[in-house]
Parts: structure tokens; C-alpha cells; sequence
């Protein structure tokens, strides 16, 4: 294995099923299945979900062509920042790599008051009573450390997770298939008119939060084997892995209950995430279910870990390029690990979960459902600003890959990511339970604001320093 110099990441230390599986945990898998998907189901449109899944998949895909196309003239860990760097130039990168560090503290802060809210309750039956902040704390502390440590251990730690999630979901999977479901195995759901039968809007928010993760996979190129063939293939296997097991999902928990009593029953349940657990009671039984439970937790500090990992990896890149003090851009001499933005990034948790905890809010209805829509609303921005990067870097190059790949998906997935960001943040507060207060405004311009900081520290860089500025982005082999 080759060994990375002074202040560079581990190199060689990933494969691709690693940096696959990395980027699929902080999708969290069994999470959008329990916690997401019924209240798609109920707020979207019902028995319409699998086909908007095949939709997003669609829109998905075409947005790594491009991301893909230009990851073979890219390496580097700044990944978004990096793309906006060598395609819009380095003030649009700062603000980028500003916009990313918040929006991925956002999805991490949100998930910490997740985690503690359902690992209070799957312990609390098993006998093991702590109080919810309590399972965030110890959560925020192991992650902490393994972020800490060589990438190669959190790899093995996240692959481990989510391979069990996907076994314990596709156990009730089966099950309801070979059972045939309620009354039968209806093909009719996927339908392109089933996902007009209530608010599209809201389903496809859903199912596209459900993909949030799989565009780190450029996170890892510095560490990766052979990034250049690595990056690619995990980028589109990470993309379908996650679409073809939502759709499949999806489908089979609707034929679990009926498409016509979908909707009715999850509204008709105290706490809606009961709902895959009730399939996995009546078709599975046994200890599935409490299992299932278990592996909630684990889902989310899966993606805990994941997203700890990309914050890091954006502050050390900010550090190493001159955008925040340079002690962020040095890795540790024993792990090669980007340490400071770990240590900061773990500091930072802290104080958010003892800022919730300690004004008594509640860790799902505020703590995850406040942050983590910021979280998305700012993955949204950066995907639109990244689509319109793809496409000037390689008009620029004058070569380089076909106008479908280079042109025309990334103008179409990029028109679908600005408009859900517009609706997001015209929305937020309807969406997040804000309406009518401060937080409602507040919040949202969090990723404006980003944006602005951003840009200035790279003006202020551009100025003290030209030649650096120029290099923004530049490739790290």
C-alpha cells in the first residue's frame, strides 16, 4: 500500500465496494425505509411512490453523467467545491465549499436528534433506559473517534451496518412476496399516473432525500484505488443500488397492506415509522422485528459516520486551500486522517445536541425535522450549481465526452435541482413546522448566507494570495 506525504489523505486505502457502501450508509437505507417512506406514503402520493422512485432514479442517473463524466478530469476531496472550482471559477467554489460544510453539519446535527429519539425508545423495551440525548451523546463519541482514526476503519464499521440493513429489509421483502401480499402482487402502481394521485412535490422530496449521500462519492478520490475507474463505477452503483431497492421496497410494502388501504392505515397508526415494523411483525414475526429496530439505530449512526466523514473532508480541503486557517488542512501523522475538521466537526455536535437538550425541545419534531431540511435544501444548491459547472468546464474543454453527457442530462437533472430548491426555500416553513416565526425565515437563509462567506473568503483569498486562488481545485494524484 502506498503511503500518502505529509498533510495528505491515506492514499490507496479504498475500494469500491468501500467507498460504495460509504456513501449508500449516509443514504441510511432502513432509516427512509421506516422513518421516510410512510410519511411519503401518507403526504405524498400513496400507492405513487414506487414510480416517483423510478423517476428520481431517472433524474439521478442523469445528473452523474455528467458528475461522472467530469470525475475522470477531477481528483480531489473537495468533491462539489473542487467541480465548482474548475468549472465556475474560485469565488463560486469558496461559496461552495462554505454551503457545503453547513449543509452537511445540518443532515449530521439533524440525524444526532433522530438517533436519540428512536434509540430511546427501541432501548427503553429492551430495558436500557437512558434519555434520548443521552444515545446521542455516546453516538456523537464513537463516531468522533472513528472519524479520528484511518478511513479504512469507518469503511469497515459502515459496510458491516449497511449490509445488514439491506438483509433485515429484504427478509420482509421476501417474505411479503412469497406470501403474495394482501391480495396479490399488483403491477398497477407503477403506473406514470398513480404518481399524479396527490402531491408529486412532496413525493419526490421524499424519494430524492432518500438518495442524499450518493454524491460524495468524489469525497474519497484522493483515497480511492485507481479513482479514476473507482469513482465512476461507485458513483452509478451507489445511484442504482439505491434506486432498484427503494422501488422494490416501496412496491412490496404496498402490496403488504393494499394499495387501497395504504394510505388509511399509516394515518391510522400513533407513530407512522410503526408501519414497516408491523409488516415485518405479521409477514416475518419472530425476533425480526426488534432486530429491524436495532439495525434503526445502527442505519442512523451509519449515516452519522458517513456524513462526519464528508465535513472533514471539506474542512481540510477549505484548510489545504487557503479558504479557513491552515491547521484545518493537516492530516494526522499516524492515520492520515483530516483529524482537525473531525475534532471541530465533533465539538460542533456537542454544543447543538447540549443546545437542544438543554431547552427540553423534542429530538425528532424539532432537533431533526429543523436542521435536516437545511441540510437538503443546500445538497439541492450545490448539485444545481455543480450541473452548470459540468457543463462550462467541458465547453471550455472543447472535448472530453459526448453532448448527452457533458450537455444535456446536466442541464436537465440541473433544472430539476434548482426548482426543488426554490420550492424548498420558498416552503420551508410548511415543510418543517416553522411557519409564522422567525426559525421559518432564519433557517433557510442559512445557505445563502453560506454562500456569501463563502465568496468572500475566496475574494479574500484571490487577493492576498493569486497564484493559490488560481490553483483551486486543481488535482491531487
Amino acid at each position: 500500500m502506498s503511503i500518502a506525504g505529509t498533510n495528505e489523505l491515506r492514499r490507496n486505502s479504498l475500494g469500491l465496494l468501500a467507498v460504495t457502501f460509504m456513501v449508500i450508509s449516509a443514504a441510511a437505507p432502513l432509516t427512509g425505509v421506516a422513518g421516510a417512506m410512510p410519511l411519503a406514503f401518507m403526504l405524498g402520493n400513496g400507492a405513487g411512490i414506487p414510480a416517483t422512485f423510478v423517476f428520481v432514479t431517472l433524474v439521478m442517473l442523469a445528473f452523474s453523467a455528467g458528475y461522472v463524466a467530469m470525475s475522470r478530469h477531477v481528483t480531489n476531496a473537495g468533491a462539489f467545491y473542487a467541480y465548482a472550482a474548475r468549472g465556475l471559477g474560485g469565488r463560486t467554489a469558496g461559496a461552495i465549499a462554505i454551503v457545503a460544510l453547513v449543509a452537511y453539519n445540518a443532515m449530521q446535527f439533524g440525524l444526532i436528534g433522530l438517533l436519540g429519539g428512536i434509540a430511546s425508545g427501541v432501548f427503553g423495551e429492551l430495558g436500557l433506559t437512558l434519555p434520548w440525548w443521552g444515545w446521542s451523546l455516546i453516538a456523537v463519541l464513537l463516531v468522533g473517534i472513528l472519524g479520528y482514526r484511518q478511513v479504512d476503519l469507518s469503511a469497515k464499521v459502515l459496510v458491516a451496518a449497511v449490509v445488514l440493513e439491506y438483509v433485515v429489509v429484504l427478509i420482509v421483502d421476501f417474505a411479503i412476496l412469497s406470501k403474495g401480499g394482501a391480495s396479490g402482487l399488483a403491477l398497477n402502481i407503477f403506473d406514470p399516473k398513480a404518481m399524479f394521485s396527490g402531491s408529486l412535490t412532496a413525493a419526490v422530496l421524499f424519494c430524492l432525500g432518500s438518495f442524499i449521500g450518493f454524491e460524495a462519492t468524489t469525497i474519497y478520490a484522493e483515497e480511492a484505488r485507481e479513482p479514476e475507474k473507482t469513482i465512476p463505477r461507485a458513483t452509478y452503483l451507489s445511484v442504482l443500488m439505491i434506486g432498484v431497492f427503494f422501488v422494490f421496497t416501496t412496491w412490496l410494502m404496498i402490496v403488504g397492506v393494499g394499495a387501497d388501504k395504504l394510505v388509511p392505515t399509516i394515518q391510522a397508526l400513533p407513530d407512522p415509522s410503526a408501519f414497516f415494523f408491523n409488516l415485518a411483525a405479521e409477514y416475518v414475526g419472530g425476533p425480526v422485528p426488534t432486530i429491524a429496530g436495532l439495525l434503526l439505530v445502527s442505519s442512523l449512526f451509519a449515516a452519522l459516520s458517513a456524513f462526519h466523514n464528508y465535513i472533514a473532508r471539506y474542512s481540510y480541503v477549505a484548510g489545504r486551500e487557503g479558504l479557513l486557517p491552515a491547521a484545518f488542512g493537516r492530516t494526522h501523522d499516524a492515520h492520515q486522517s483530516p483529524h482537525v475538521g473531525s475534532v471541530v466537526q465533533t465539538i460542533g455536535a456537542l454544543i447543538v445536541l447540549a443546545t437542544f437538550a438543554g431547552l427540553g425541545l423534542d429530538p425528532v419534531l424539532n432537533m431533526f425535522t429543523w436542521i435536516s431540511q437545511i441540510g437538503t435544501l443546500g445538497v439541492l444548491g450545490m448539485m444545481t450549481v455543480t450541473s452548470l459547472a459540468v457543463i462550462v468546464f467541458f465547453l471550455r474543454q472543447g472535448s472530453g465526452g459526448s453532448a448527452l453527457t457533458t450537455l444535456v442530462l446536466p442541464l436537465v437533472s440541473g433544472i430539476v435541482m434548482a426548482g426543488l430548491f426554490v420550492y424548498i426555500f420558498l416552503n420551508f416553513g410548511d415543510l418543517t413546522g416553522t411557519t409564522g416565526g422567525a426559525l421559518g425565515i432564519i433557517l433557510p437563509a442559512l445557505i445563502p448566507a453560506a454562500a456569501i462567506v463563502g465568496y468572500l473568503l475566496a475574494l479574500r483569498l484571490e487577493k492576498a494570495d493569486p497564484a493559490r486562488f488560481a490553483n483551486m481545485g486543481r488535482n491531487r494524484n
